[in-house]
């Protein structure tokens, strides 16, 4: 079959999906708020009932993290996540300014194309169907093509379960086949209202480039700043547990430790009693050139990797039983240096600031260096310098004593539960946002007139 071939069958059987997901969508808008929060709360408790059953698919066929921790997002995208917007208001008149004649009304955008990423398919399927619905919307799933079985499985339980609520068929969907030609035939169908892009950067790229409305994501690269004032056995255990949750996957997650000298000792001492093994040069050496390709990106076969299977990979590391991560002392920040870029894994720079303002400095230049408008972490009792590297630190999370990678992603912190986190204008997104439900709906005005024309004299 020729490129143009297939491109025109892609579009047929886009253009019949789409009509199906557009005249369900067309149904489901005209439901009642309370009609909608019971669909979606029977949803999430299907998604929870197969938490650990799709966790074990991914798996087992991304080969990407473990299975108790994609249970945990499993759960996480679905039950968390409906608890704590079950009692937003996303459909109808959200709120009434009698004194200034203001009606606020939501707007369901229409159809939700959402990209899923191999990293975390089932719980982003989970996360991105609840929050369309929520908002009145209907939704179109794109899966990855390493990771088509585990993502269909997710779909088709979740539009099992809307089909027995009376939902009209279509309003969750995915295409039977996937290919390049049809997730472009999606991403570029005129009815699409909205992508949401979670993924590989040139994928979240065509999505911008696609002619239609998207939030994208850019990539993380955390750093975690260690301050003189924090509880250094917490900070530790915070960052190891943070970085080996499902194998480092979330892009959230720490990427490199920043610290004043003076704590150098006693964090490698914190650091080992964890788990941490701490790479030899020649150890940092070979495992650079393992993570690092010769195109400059970083190599897939790292990510969502444990330690032994890196060990395996890398060969020849000498480090003891009950390694949990690895640590390489670093010194450069740059686009060579795969210790200051994102890892996927669990894989941590290690950096040593002369200083207080070295520290905040070196934060910035990693997060400028690939990840800027993501993710920072602090662990610190000084407050005052958490406000002042809130306006000097170049991210759209700041996560404070807290794991990153559960704490960016709304788990451990009490900003939005979110698979998809926005970067806003300097990481190239089209929001700072976790993005939630409140991102999926238009708001329309309704305004009284307050003064004469006569009056604007």
């Amino acid at each position: 079959m020729n490129i143009e071939s297939k491109e025109f069958q892609a579009i047929q059987e886009v253009n019949q999906l789409v009509a199906q997901s557009k005249a369900a969508q067309k149904i489901f808008q005209d439901w009642e708020a309370e009609d909608i929060d019971n669909l979606v709360s029977k949803l999430a408790e299907a998604a929870e009932a197969n938490a650990e059953r799709l966790a074990k698919m991914a798996v087992e066929e991304t080969h990407f993290g473990n299975v108790y921790d994609k249970t945990l997002k499993n759960k996480f995208a679905s039950s968390f996540l409906w608890n704590q917007i079950k009692v937003k208001k996303t459909i109808g008149i959200l709120k009434e300014d009698e004194s200034r004649g203001i009606i606020d009304v939501a707007v369901p955008l229409g159809i939700i194309l959402g990209l899923i990423p191999s990293t975390n398919p089932t719980s982003t399927v989970i996360y991105k169907v609840i929050i369309s619905l929520k908002a009145g919307n209907s939704i179109i799933l794109s899966p990855h093509p390493s990771a088509i079985n585990c993502t269909m499985e997710a779909v088709n339980i979740l539009a099992e379960t809307a089909k027995k609520m009376g939902a009209p068929e279509g309003l969750i969907s995915a295409p039977k086949r996937v290919t390049k030609e049809v997730t472009k035939a999606l991403m570029e169908h005129p009815d699409i209202a909205l992508i949401l892009a979670t993924g590989g950067s040139a994928m979240v790229k065509a999505a911008y480039s696609s002619g239609n409305p998207a939030i994208g994501v850019g990539p993380g690269n955390t750093p975690a700043y260690i301050e003189k004032t924090a509880d250094i056995e917490k900070a530790v255990t915070d960052i190891v547990t943070s970085k080996t949750f499902d194998n480092g996957v979330i892009c959230a997650s720490e990427q490199s430790v920043v610290f004043g000298e003076c704590l150098h000792d006693k964090l490698v001492a914190s650091f080992k009693a964890h788990g941490g093994y701490f790479l030899t040069p020649e150890e940092s050496e070979r495992v650079g050139k393992f993570l690092l390709r010769e195109d400059g990106s970083i190599n897939p076969q790292s990510v969502g990797k444990s330690v032994e299977d890196i060990a395996k990979m890398v060969g020849g590391l000498n480090m003891p039983p009950g390694t949990r991560l690895l640590l390489s002392e670093q010194t450069e920040v740059s686009h060579d240096n795969p210790y200051s870029r994102e890892k996927l894994c669990p894989i941590l720079g290690f950096y040593s600031a002369a200083s207080g303002e070295a520290a905040y400095k070196l934060c910035r230049k990693l997060l400028e260096n690939e990840g800027s408008g993501h993710t920072f972490a602090i662990h610190t009792k000084n407050e005052a310098l958490v406000k002042k590297l809130a306006t000097f630190i170049p991210a759209s999370r700041i996560v404070v004593n807290s794991p990153s990678s559960l704490g960016g992603i709304g788990g451990t912190t009490n900003i939005c539960a979110a698979l998809t986190l926005g970067c806003g204008a300097i990481g190239g997104s089209s929001t700072s946002d976790n993005v939630s439900p409140k991102n999926l709906f238009n708001v329309r005005k309704v305004a009284y007139g307050v003064r004469q024309a006569g009056d604007l004299n």
